[in-house]
């Protein structure tokens, strides 16, 4: 419910280390206007990190995988157009959860 957005799914290789990447992806949201007034606040960008490899962290900085990806159409249907094999750790398969997200509505871009 609410506006319509854009999302996306990309995967990267990089040297940074995950709580690294994560400052990186906040310094790209904040050049493009994001502020954080308040948690799920309304938000001009939203950089998640999903995943890195099969890395699994839980502190108060950084959730891997993402805890909320497996719930989400508009992230497991991209991900799984980049890996249609693609496991989360600690969760299986990311096919597994598509069809507890089939009532979710999203639309590719032409």
């Amino acid at each position: 419910e609410g506006n319509d957005f854009f999302n996306a799914v990309a995967r990267l290789d990089t040297g940074l280390d995950p709580r690294s990447l994560l400052v990186e992806l906040q310094k790209i949201e904040l050049a493009f206007g994001r502020e954080r007034p308040f948690r799920n606040a309304p938000r001009t960008l939203d950089l998640d990190l999903l995943l890195y490899d099969d890395l699994q962290m839980h502190d108060a900085s950084l959730e891997l995988p993402h805890p909320r990806m497996s719930q989400r159409a508009f992230v497991l249907l991209p991900l799984l157009e980049l890996d249609p094999e693609i496991q989360i750790p600690g969760k299986g398969s990311a096919r597994d959860y598509v069809a507890a997200v089939s009532d979710q509505k999203i639309h590719a871009l032409p």
